[in-house]
């Protein structure tokens, strides 16, 4: 007899449940985007100096793209104990592992003092930090989408979701506010590795608050019924990758062409702008970061607004509002940054990130509705993180090659909208998940479940 339906978490739960993925993902997102920021403005010449300057940008972005290159390896490794072991483990695991290696950038030599062993090691130490936010981001929205009600999910959900703005928020914040308080040769010589050795004292924060939150009823109901048949019945799981792959497929697909613009557009408006705008425009990197700064703050407060309007009209309705106007808005957005004003470039970026808004927004309760619980985590990690390779992993290397082989922001605008009519077909076809109830999904075993595969 299968279990009962978990009842919904009481509100005042909910919210410290939502404040634990938030402030965890926040410093997540925050280690991983100070590498971002870091690779636009000091990596190329701390780690690369041999090279000319826009060649030690790509080469800057290439060790930032490897990060992305492992994050499919953490979804695969997260979600599969994820599924089998529960949320909440593997989110304190990611944050350790995240925060560790962020420090340790920090202290790392640079090029003139170790020669070409610099980089090798920021690659490794970039490894660990793509492996790291891999299993984060599934186990967080998880979490939070697992312990709310079908009603406002698409609102509590997109609450881990702002911790991308805050992040890039907090890390553009701290970089920022060291631009403006260090010479440039100070900041080149030690300023570059406070915000990175700031990571140790976040991840104990995030670690105090993530142990103090409870496992997502779901999933305990979910691995109770589970026990129960393989008392009763002798019934065996499949593999979590088995039973997606088997079973979820399509959604695989849909979630990865759904992260194609978003990911895509995210990272041009907030990473190659740093490059764009200092070395096509001419403006200064206090001046960009600082559009970067108050852009994500509008960001953060975007997210769960178009979280509560997914509630209303429907997660594909909004996440397509988002896919077309990124698409529509591309040209504008660097016509307006060849002005040279730092009031055009802060509404280019502005629009962007709220536009952007609409497709992540959502997500989180998009893709965490398409999966069945015991298969969840690993489901909606690898539909997110393995599309990333493709979309945000090599996102401004390609801007800034296309800028290097072209000299004008077309190509990459082209680019963007490309991605963006990828992920309105990907929508198109996708089904409709709003009041999906995860609770019911979660006492339903797939029917192949009888057969045994290995664990």
């Amino acid at each position: 007899m299968a279990a009962a339906t978990p009842s919904p978490t009481p509100p005042n739960s909910l919210k410290k449940i939502v404040a634990a993925s938030l402030i965890g993902t926040t410093i997540e997102w925050y280690d991983f985007f100070l590498y971002g920021s870091a690779a636009a403005l000091v990596f190329n010449k701390l780690f690369f100096p041999e090279s000319d300057p826009l060649v030690g940008t790509l080469l800057s972005f290439l060790t930032y793209a490897v990060g992305f290159a492992a994050r499919p390896l953490g979804a695969l490794v997260f979600g599969h104990y994820g599924d089998r072991l529960g949320r909440k483990k593997l989110l304190v695991l990611s944050l350790l592992l995240m925060g560790g290696a962020t420090f340790a950038i920090g202290l790392l030599p640079t090029h003139a003092t170790i020669g070409s062993a610099a980089p090798v090691l920021l690659t490794v130490l970039r490894l660990v930090q793509g492996f790291a936010l891999g299993g984060e981001w599934g186990g967080a929205v998880l979490l939070v989408s697992e312990h709310g009600d079908a009603k406002r999910r698409g609102f509590w959900a997109s609450w881990p979701q702002t911790g991308a703005p805050a992040g890039q928020l907090l890390a553009t914040g701290v970089l920022s506010a060291l631009t403006a308080l260090l010479s440039d040769a100070a900041f080149a010589s030690w300023g570059w590795r406070i915000p990175f050795l700031l990571s140790g004292v976040l991840v104990v924060v995030g670690l105090w608050i993530r142990l103090s939150v409870d496992e997502s009823p779901v999933f305990k109901a979910a691995l109770a019924a589970a026990e129960e048949r393989k008392a009763t019945a002798g019934q065996v799981e499949k593999m979590p990758l088995v039973a997606v792959l088997r079973h979820h497929w399509r959604d695989v697909l849909v979630a990865m062409g759904a992260r194609m613009a978003e990911n895509i557009s995210y990272y041009v408006i907030t990473a190659f702008i740093l490059v764009y705008a200092t070395t096509q425009v001419g403006l200064s990197k206090q001046t960009a970061l600082n559009a970067v700064l108050i852009g994500s703050a509008v960001h953060f407060a975007v997210i769960p607004l178009w979280g509560a309007l997914s509630d209303r009209l429907g997660r594909r309705p909004v996440y397509l509002i988002g896919a077309v106007g990124v698409g529509a808005w591309m040209f504008p957005f660097f016509t307006l940054i060849d002005r040279g004003t730092f009031g055009s470039l802060l509404l280019a970026v502005t629009v962007g990130l709220v536009l952007h808004g609409a497709m992540y927004a959502p997500q989180a309760a998009f893709f965490s509705e398409m999966f069945a619980t015991r298969m969840r985590y690993s489901g909606a990690s690898i539909g997110a993180q393995f599309s990333s390779v493709a979309a945000g992993a090599p996102a401004p290397l390609i801007a800034t090659a296309l800028l290097a082989d072209h000299g004008t922001s077309t190509p990459i605008s082209l680019y963007v909208i490309a991605a963006a009519l990828l992920t309105v077909v990907a929508i198109v076809c996708a089904r409709e998940t709003r009041d999906s109830d995860l609770g019911d999904v979660a006492e339903r075993a797939p029917e192949d479940s009888r057969v045994r595969a290995d664990a």
